[in-house]
């Protein structure tokens, strides 16, 4: 048996790691390096062109519960970035670099996956999962809305810049987590009042790099922050900015309960030499040479040297409630099958987990077996059960989060606990993912 995965990000290197892994032939399509996306710097596969993090291990948040539920039923890219990750509290973030030189090493290493570096334009007749993302070429998004007969979307999806810690002032800047939780793996850089209203000055006043044509439509969870800023004075206080429970013990004034800063901007480790810092929520659209000057007028960043400059990319994604079962079989054709960004679903773990459940699902195709449908008492199943809504007035891309999750009977008594609700859907889910891998894979 084989299969056709077009695209090696992060959902077309999970499916294609899944699928070779049970003995199917699999055809990997990509077209880096022969043609470029604009976003990704190198070949490899699974890169991580955004920020280097997939959120909040914790259980009982809505993203940690995904990831838990992914490695539950198998997933090698989340296994793989336990195994490349670096400081970052209660955070999963990864070194992108040797992460995905270890997927690709992976993928170039199994036997039953052929690599086709090339552009793919036309969709197969023979059962294949289409992984391209949210950077999928213009020719087959062509094909695929020809195909489809439905229009694709586009919002504007932004990359926060990097810098080197060697030059950072330290004597400014200082290691923290909020509110002292877990390891201070945050480098914060505050900034008075007035330090403040002059960043905020720059930014609003600075050139952008011009957009396409076409109307942008950005994403609110990875909003560019020059359109924060321009929501009003203090939005960024109240954003990435915020100085709430963030304290410098060395100059620590005891009397401040919430804070000693008026605003606050926090890096977070990038690379496992710890060589290389990304601006947390700093994902932007400036011309580099107005990066660099607000950058630099961030009091510990006055000499920073700018290794990766933020970036915009159109993303595309697909009408999935008009396109796609909650299987991930497009509704049209039962040898299609779509996954990871393009998707609708927003994120790398989301990304990771319908690449997973596509290659899944795909198996069982193959193998003439029923596809499984997921309920929505799992965070997977509340995702792929809100991008094939076919109610949906105007359908946008969404991550993983607690509105999108069944709710059962009694939970109202939580309303006022956060973390007990938490832990209740949580414990919900992951029994009924056990039950799931158990009945089906076993």
């Amino acid at each position: 048996m084989s299969a056709i995965v077009i695209g090696g990000g992060l959902a077309g290197s999970q499916a294609a790691l899944y699928l070779a892994d049970k003995n199917i032939k699999v055809k990997l399509y990509e077209m880096r390096p022969d043609k470029t996306t604009g976003a990704h710097t190198s070949s490899d596969f699974a890169e991580f062109v955004c920020s280097n993090s997939l959120g909040t291990i914790s259980k009982t948040s809505a993203s940690g519960l995904l990831k838990e539920e992914s490695r539950l039923l198998g997933s090698a890219l989340i296994e793989q970035a336990y195994v490349n990750r670096v400081p970052s509290g209660n955070s999963l973030s990864v070194d992108r670099w040797s992460f995905s030189k270890k997927i690709t090493e992976l993928i170039e290493n199994n036997p039953n996956i052929e690599i086709i570096r090339e552009e793919v334009t036309h969709l197969p007749d023979s059962p294949a999962i289409i992984a391209t993302g949210p950077l999928t070429s213009d020719a087959l998004c062509g094909e695929i809305k020809k195909i489809t007969g439905e229009d694709n979307f586009h919002f504007f999806d932004a990359v926060a810049p990097i810098v080197k810690k060697e030059t950072i002032n330290f004597e400014k800047a200082f290691y923290a987590s909020r509110w002292d939780k877990g390891n201070a793996d945050f480098i914060n850089c505050p900034l008075n009042k007035d330090e403040y209203e002059n960043f905020y000055n720059i930014l609003t006043t600075a050139e952008k790099i011009p957009l396409k044509s076409f109307e942008a439509k950005y994403f609110e969870g990875c909003m560019p922050i020059e359109v924060i800023a321009s929501r009003g004075f203090d939005t960024l206080r109240f954003g990435p900015m915020k100085p709430v429970g963030l304290f410098d013990k060395r100059t620590r004034e005891e009397h401040h309960k919430n804070y000693q800063f008026y605003a606050v901007v926090q890096l977070r480790q990038d690379d496992k030499q710890a060589d290389l810092y990304n601006l947390v929520g700093f994902q932007t659209n400036l011309k580099w040479g107005e990066q660099k000057k607000l950058i630099n007028s961030i009091p510990a960043l006055e000499n920073a040297q700018i290794v990766r400059y933020g970036v915009m990319h159109a993303n595309t994604f697909i009408n999935s409630p008009k396109i796609l079962n909650k299987t991930l079989q497009t509704k049209f054709n039962p040898n299609l099958f779509f996954a990871g960004q393009i998707t609708g679903v927003e994120g790398y773990s989301e990304s990771i987990a319908t690449g997973l459940f596509a290659g899944i699902n795909m198996l069982r195709h193959l193998s003439g077996e029923k596809l499984i449908e997921l309920e929505p008492k799992c965070m997977l199943g509340a995702l792929l059960d809100y991008i094939t809504y076919p109610q949906h007035k105007t359908f946008q891309p969404i991550n993983s989060n607690w509105g999108i999750v069944e709710k059962p009977e009694g939970i109202e008594k939580f309303k006022k606990n956060k973390e007990e609700k938490g832990a209740l859907l949580s414990n919900i889910a992951l029994e009924y993912i056990k039950e799931i891998r158990n009945g089906y894979f076993c």
